[in-house]
This record gives structure tokens, sequence and C-alpha cells, in this order.
């Protein structure tokens, strides 16, 4: 029942997003009351006929009273070529009102559509409909019943127009439709962070998918699939009336769509409090960020992000990250960000920039450019390639067909040590890696893995014998010279016991002599690691509960070169697992999420073979990936876990609540404990005891790596 308040009624029919501009038209819909009149009128009578079936129909919610509501419900609808009216998009400030105008327009009858060149066409309009209502005024339309005289006269003797200047409409005319959330059917790449990855991980590793876990970041079409992003933010929408109130909870801070783009803008933060207990260190970061992306057309789309950092850290984290400064005289490289200046005495100032433009030609192939990370692997860790480094400049081509995923991958790097840097610059390398995921069954995957390293030496550069995308790279390796290159190989697998639980695994091979491998003699040469891992979801029938195991296992000596610039590394970091080398590490991992609230728990054990400071005892024992072999310890009777032995315990809780589903916003508290327990104390490694409390706020855009 409509109100007995007088209520107001205004509707404004505007032809927005035709196929071809409104005023090409034969003729507008046409109503079953409207077929007598002369084709002049049908616009009027049109506009006429939809107002006063709105106005006879429509039923105003009790709750726009209730709360005295003065505005306005904007309706994106459309009449197709069987003249059916379709609701594309209605805004509204309440449920009730979006419900009841898709109600009403459900009423209308099929009418005669529009044509176009004698053809029935669609035609979609915008309608702002004024609340409160109130019954609308006629308009003036021409009459069908003007004589045929009145109409020869009209065509025999125009009247002439007088000599105008020609008004230009071209910015008028760009097309603005309501925003629809076109990011999630884009091939933007979804930000790297476990606690993302975590809420659709299950829908990826369903049994009977053909899709590829393994090659990350994941492109969001392809994810969507199996995981309604749409559907599953809008069940976490809170109903806010304000503006102030959806730009919090609910929306992108600017947010445009188009007939053949879109874009998103939003402001960021990773805003970090926090003690180191045991060092008595206050520990914070502030970062600022503002990230952008966007799609032009169907084929191209971009994310770019700007961050702005100050901060500083718990005793451990501070010291690892000044043991790996570059150089040049500044201070420190933050783990996994980039290189730090000073900041005040005690801290660090670190800026990055990310980003990458993505181009899908056609449903199998996808090109990307960007300056980010990589990852190639379904567990926490990857021993292949992995998120742990620095952002860096790459290409990257994915061909996905039949059962198979191809992935080719391109980089630059850097060595920024002091031994390796010429002039003042940096040392530029190279790494290119070929990754084939294949689906042998509706359960079991294998993956293969390559990747070589160069260096910028003797002016090669780029070397265009690693661009083509189907080679074999040892062959290669050696047609450079016997020390151009340093090639690697690997083997992933996957395979899934039911919906939910499902085990992975890597190899990874860093040199190529089998006798020294199965020889048993410790050779230096038996440069291998391994990974066993098990997936557990929806735990104990605990719906979003993920359990997860992981083994990861890798020899001394393994990721480094005895050509001082071809390690497995890039500022200072290692681009496969984070503790380097020589090492064997247990992983238990429980994730919860639910809604909007997440948390998670992690433990880490593990068994390292840590270098001696170099005045000690300067023989590489191979857990340090930058080590040179030159200096090796011995070639034979090499065992892991050899040189300062250290045994390393970390534990972290972590419990947050999503503030903002369509910018990833969280709050969040965590606790870190840490034991460090060395053979032999030396500068940058010794016994210690580490309690770390934090919280946050945070746009969670990548991962952040504590455990080391």
């Amino acid at each position: 029942m409509k109100p007995a308040l007088s209520l107001l009624f205004s509707l404004i029919a505007l032809v927005n997003f035709g196929q071809t501009p409104a005023n090409l038209y034969e003729k507008y819909p046409v109503f079953p009351a409207c077929v007598d009149q002369h084709v002049a009128a049908l616009e009027t009578c049109f506009f006429n006929e939809v107002q006063n079936h709105i106005f006879n129909e429509f039923n105003v919610p009790a709750v726009v009273s209730k709360e005295n509501y003065n505005g306005a419900v904007n309706i994106f609808f459309e009449v197709d070529k069987e003249g059916i009216f379709k609701v594309l998009y209605v805004d509204a400030i309440y449920q009730e009102l979006i419900d009841e105008t898709n109600r009403v327009f459900s009423t209308f009858q099929k009418i005669a559509p529009a044509t176009f060149n004698g053809e029935a066409t669609y035609v979609q309009f915008t309608m702002p409909l004024s609340i409160p209502l109130k019954k609308p005024t006629e308009r003036v339309f021409v009459s069908s019943e003007m004589s045929q005289n009145q109409i020869s006269q009209n065509i025999e003797n125009p009247i002439k127009p007088k000599e105008v200047e020609t008004v230009l409409t071209e910015y008028d005319d760009i097309k603005k439709f309501p925003y629809n959330d076109p990011l999630y059917e884009s091939n933007i790449n979804i930000p790297l962070s476990h606690h993302e990855y975590g809420r659709f991980d299950a829908a990826m590793n369903r049994v009977g998918t053909n899709n590829h876990t393994a090659q990350k970041p994941y492109i969001y079409n392809e994810v969507n699939k199996y995981y309604n992003f749409k559907e599953k933010k809008e069940a976490l929408l809170f109903d806010n009336t304000s503006w102030f109130g959806r730009k919090l909870w609910n929306e992108n801070m600017v947010r445009l769509q188009g007939e053949d783009y879109w874009l998103t803008l939003d402001p960021g933060v990773d805003l970090q409090a926090g003690k180191d207990i045991d060092d008595d260190i206050n520990t914070y970061n502030n970062t600022r960020l503002v990230y952008a992306q966007g799609g032009l057309g169907k084929h191209i789309s971009f994310f770019a992000v700007v961050y702005e950092s100050q901060g500083r850290f718990a005793g451990y984290y501070n010291r690892y990250a000044e043991s790996i400064r570059p150089d040049g005289g500044n201070p420190a490289i933050i783990p996994g960000r980039g290189i730090a200046k000073a900041f005040r005495s005690d801290s660090y100032d670190y800026p990055i920039a990310t980003g990458h433009v993505s181009y899908s030609p056609s449903k199998w192939f996808n090109v990307q450019l960007g300056h980010g990370k990589n990852f190639i692997g379904d567990g926490y860790r990857s021993l292949l390639l992995s998120d742990n480094a620095s952002p860096y400049p790459f290409i990257k081509l994915n061909t996905t067909f039949w059962k198979i995923k191809y992935t080719n991958t391109w980089m630059s790097l850097r060595d920024v040590r002091p031994e390796v840097t010429d002039s003042g610059s940096f040392r530029t390398k190279y790494m290119a890696n070929h990754y084939l995921s294949y689906n042998v069954t509706k359960r079991w995957n294998i993956g293969l893995f390559e990747t070589v390293i160069w260096e910028n030496d003797n002016d090669r550069g780029f070397d265009f014998n690693y661009i083509n995308p189907v080679i074999f790279y040892r062959a290669i390796e050696f047609s450079t010279g016997s020390r151009g290159g340093n090639a690697v190989i690997g083997l992933s697998t996957k395979y899934k016991f039911t919906d939910k639980i499902n085990a992975y695994g890597q190899l990874i091979i860093d040199e190529f002599s089998s006798s020294d491998i199965f020889g048993g003699n410790g050779s230096y040469k038996n440069k291998t690691g391994y990974q066993l891992g098990l997936k557990y979801f929806d735990a104990f029938g605990v719906k979003d509960l993920m359990l997860q195991a992981e083994y990861n296992r890798v020899r001394p000596f393994t990721y480094s070169h005895n050509s001082i610039t071809l390690n497995y590394g890039h500022n200072n970091q290692s681009m496969a697992h984070t503790l380097g080398a020589n090492f064997s590490e247990f992983i238990a991992i429980a994730r919860y999420n639910r809604g909007r609230i997440f948390g998670d728990i992690k433990l880490i054990t593990a068994k390292r073979g840590l270098e001696f400071d170099k005045d000690t005892n300067p023989a590489f024992f191979g857990g340090d990936i930058y080590g040179t072999e030159d200096v090796r310890r011995g070639d034979l009777n090499n065992e892991l876990g050899q040189g300062n032995t250290t045994q390393f315990f970390h534990a972290e809780l972590q419990a947050g609540y999503l503030i903002n589903p369509s910018t990833n916003l969280k709050i969040y508290g965590s606790m870190i404990l840490r034991d460090f327990d060395t053979e032999v104390q030396e500068t940058n490694f010794f016994d210690e005891n580490t309690t770390w409390v934090n919280f946050g706020v945070r746009t969670d855009l990548f991962n952040w790596y504590n455990d080391f």
C-alpha cells in the first residue's frame, strides 16, 4: 500500500547504452496503448506508459516512511529484441527498494521491441526514480491525428533553419555504467597473500577440476570459475546508508565503469605497532599506499601500487635486514620488500612500487609485463620459485589448453654485494624458467620445471638464446660457455585423494651428476632438495578450517654456484626457500576463514647449518646461497646441518577481522614466539629467544615472512 502522505514521483528516461545512438532508432519500443500514435510521438508515449505503470504498481516499503527517507533509486534496464523488460542494475539505499523495483519491472508485459533499419534491436535506459512518489504529470507529444495535408505542407515547405555553430558532443557521449565488479572477470593477478588464497584454496582443489594450482599468482577470471567472488563478497556486505559507511565497509574509494573501460582507485595502509619483549624494542611499521586496478576492453587489464614505508622491527629481524645490506652505504634490505635507507636513529625507510599489465588475446594465452613476484608450488614454501625475495621486473607468458598449462617467465635480477659492484652500479643478472603443468587424471597433476641464470658478462646482456619458450636450457647453457649460466631442474606433483584431502611435493636438482647424487659419499655435487605436504580442507567437519603439514629438506650447496654471481638469489635473498640451503624443516599450519573473521596458527621447527664468521672459519659449509663453492669445506662427506648447527623454532598466532572485502583491508593482532639455538655464538647468529607482539591495520596485498 502507498503511504497516505503526499508522494512525489519523477521519472526521467535517457537512452544511454544502446548499441547505436538513440536518435538513430527508427522506432522506440511500442506499448499496446501507443500503437496508433505517430512515430514522432512514440518516445513520449513510451515514457508516459513506463511512468504510469511504475506509479500504479510500486509499493513504497515501510522503512522509507519509518526513517523519513528522501532520495532516489537509480534503475538501469533494457527492453530486449523480444520486447521484454529486464532490470540490469538497481542502486538504492535500502534492499527493500531494490527488491520492489525488481518486482515492479517483472510485471511489465511484453511489448513491441525497438527497431533499427527495420530489424528488432534492444535499447537500454537509465531512470532516476525520486522517493517519495507522486503521480506523474502528462508530457506533451505530437498527436497521430495530424492530417495528411498538414504533414504534406511541412514536407513541401520546410522551415529553413538558422545557421548555428556546430555543438560538439564527444565528451557528453562518453558512457558510464553502474559499477558491477568487473575485477572478478578480469585477467588481473590476485595479490599473493596466504590469507587471501586460503579463502578459495578448497574450491580450486576439488576432484574433477581441470585447473592448475602451482602457477601463482592466480588470475581472477580463472579462479572465478570455481569460487564466485562477487557472490561471496555480497554475502559479507553491510547495509550502510551513508557514503562514508559504504566506502569504509563495502566499496572501493573510487570506482568507474563504462562501455569499454573500468577503474578503481584506493588508498591503503600497513600500520603496525608492537614490541619485542625480550630485546625491549618498540616496533612499528608505517606504510601508506595507493593502488589502482582497471581494464581496457575485454583483453587488457592493469594493476599498480605505490608504497611509502618506514619501520623498525624485532631484534632478530633488524639484524638479518642489516646483514644483507647492499653496497653503497644503505643500512639494510627489508626482507621481501627492498633496499632501505636510514630513518631517524634506529629505523628504516623503504619505498617500493609494484604492478603489472596483463593481456589475454585469446582464451589460450595470457602475457604479463610487470614488477613484482611469482610463485611455483602448492605449499607454504617453494623449492622452485617463491615470493621470498624483493620484487623484480618480469615478462610472463601463460599458455593453457587441453590438460596443460605452460608458463614461461623471464626476469631481471640484481646482485648488490660489495664484491660484485662495479663503479657504484649493482651487478645485473637474468633468469628464465619454464614450468609445464599436466593434469594426468582428474586427481593427479605433475609439473616439470627448468630454469637458468646468467650474468651480463662480456656485455652479453639479455641472451636471446633463452627467449625461445620451447627449449632445453641445459643445452643452451653448454653452448654459451662452461660458466655461462647455471641451470636448475625440478619436478612437482599433487594428488587429490578427495575434495577435502590432497598431497603435494617438489624435487629440486641443482647439479646433473647422477653418480654424485646416488653415490652416498656426501659429494658437494649432490645439490638436491625435496618437499612433501598435505592439506585437509573443512578439517574434522569444521567448515572453512584448513590444516596443512609440510616437510622441506635441502642439502648443502644447493642454489649456490662456483661463479660468484650465478647463485639462485636476488637482492641478497633466496629466490626459493626462505632459509636458503643446508636445512630440514617441518611446518604445521591451521587456517580459519569464516565471514569476515580469520585466524591462523603456524608452527615451524628446523635444523639449519649456518656459516661461521669469516674471520673465525672462512670455509663455505653450504648454507648461504651466496657462498662461493671454490672455498667449500670439502668435496666429500658433506652432511645436512653441517657448519654452525642451529635448532630453530617459530610459533605464530594471528587473528583478525576483514574490514572491507573490496579493498582487503584488515585489522589483526599477532604474537610470535621464536627460539634460536646455535652451536657456536657468532656475530649475526647466536642463542636468543624472541617474544614479538604486534597489532595492526593493513591492506593485504603481499606476504610478510617473519619465520627465518
